[in-house]
């Protein structure tokens, strides 16, 4: 890479850092803080709830309307900007309707940053030849500082740094991305550039293929909803539970570092079979694990079920939907996860008072469905990665 795709590179992944920055103190210590405001668990839930509906309606409405207008770099900034305003009504005396106000605004507002980063990032690594997968680790990297530094100040005293630290990483995505450079258009043919307008959105195959991409992240349902309750129902030490988790986030951002080369030798669907295998053996094994070392190898598995589900999807999105569309093609799969990951905590809430190891069982058998599936649509996938790309089969 030159020096300039170096260069935009670096923002790139800082604009993923920022982003992930806050989500890494809203996603974990929101709840908090709403807790110390006042607000009773029952409050916090109908909120959270009504707010994760809205974000994943929203996220393609939105992503839709910033590839509609050409105006993706615009669009990332004004949905932060109003996320730092809803946020930063924490700052103002009132009671349910502000706060759920506030939350529900900022988590419908957010909704397409991800999606429009993911796509602005693509467009950069087919422009420049940047790698997508090291600017995306970076998204990793401020998801765990913000875990770090929310852990510090989860305390009635110091709730009002979180808010101000999740106001501050919201416009700081925006400024990040006031400073990059518009993505040039590809100089095709007339032809070519006719072939690469119509989406797939409308035809009949895209949304299977869109379902099973969002299934292997929703297969972390059960984890993410019941894992920690789990772990401290064995009796598993707070400080090592900790460690848990950051033990899959560590592999996560391990395999985003060399993802690079892996995806000189294998395609996008191989990386989905791969996350399938890692999360049947995962969930499948997750309740027999009896030691700390037993969970820590199994969190290694992280670095598959999700980073290797999450690169073999965007990668695939890239190939089949246009590059005009690919803010919505991104927007329509964080829906597709968010469906899917929302009936999962449904189904696995119930499981779980039932028998604690269900839900897990449960994740593998779907893990297992999906792998199935994805094998069986490899073909298909790899036939319509080809019509936009050639050089999709290698």
């Amino acid at each position: 890479m030159t020096k300039v795709s170096n260069n935009i590179s670096a923002r790139v992944a800082a604009l993923f850092a920022c982003h992930f920055f806050g989500f890494g103190l809203f996603l974990p210590f929101f709840p908090l803080v709403m807790e110390f405001r006042g607000l009773s668990a029952a409050e916090i839930g109908l909120i959270l709830g009504i707010g994760t509906i809205a974000r994943t309606a929203a996220s393609p409405i939105l992503s839709n309307i910033a590839d509609w207008t050409s105006q993706r770099r615009l669009s990332i900034l004004v949905y932060s900007t109003i996320g730092a305003a809803c946020i930063s009504l924490f700052f103002l005396p009132g009671g349910v309707l502000l706060l759920g106000g506030a939350v529900i605004g900022y988590m419908v507002i957010k909704a397409p940053v991800l999606p429009l980063s993911d796509a602005y990032a693509l467009d950069t690594a087919r422009n420049t030849g940047a790698d997508y997968a090291r600017m995306r680790l970076w998204g990793s990297v401020g998801f765990v500082l913000a875990n770090l530094a929310g852990g510090s100040l989860a305390g009635a005293d110091g709730s009002w740094m979180i808010v101000s630290l999740t106001v501050a990483a919201s416009l700081a995505t925006g400024f990040v991305v006031l400073s990059l450079p518009r993505q040039p258009r590809d100089s095709a043919t007339t032809e070519e550039r006719e072939q690469k307008k119509a989406t797939p959105f409308a035809q009949v195959w895209f949304w299977p293929v869109l379902a099973i991409l969002g299934l292997f992240q929703a297969t972390h349902a059960a984890f993410y909803g019941f894992g920690t309750i789990y772990w401290q129902s064995i009796n598993v030490p707070d400080f090592a539970i900790g460690i848990l988790w950051a033990i899959g986030v560590v592999a996560e951002i391990a395999l985003f570092a060399v993802a690079g080369k892996l995806a000189l030798r294998f395609d996008p669907p191989m990386f989905l079979i791969a996350a399938g295998i890692a999360s049947v053996v995962r969930w499948g094994l997750f309740p027999f694990a009896d030691s700390l070392v037993f969970m820590g190898v199994l969190q290694l598995l992280h670095g598959f079920t999700f980073g290797a589900a999450h690169l073999g999807a965007v990668a695939i999105l890239a190939k089949v939907v246009p590059a005009r569309w690919s803010g919505t093609g991104q927007g329509l799969f964080t829906a597709s996860i968010g469906v899917q990951m929302a009936a999962g905590l449904a189904v696995a809430g119930g499981l779980f008072e039932a028998d604690p190891h269900a839900p897990f069982f449960l994740m593998s058998g779907v893990a297992a469905t999906g792998l199935v599936a994805i094998i069986f649509m490899a073909p298909l996938i790899r036939r319509q990665m080809s019509r936009l790309d050639p050089e999709a089969n290698g």
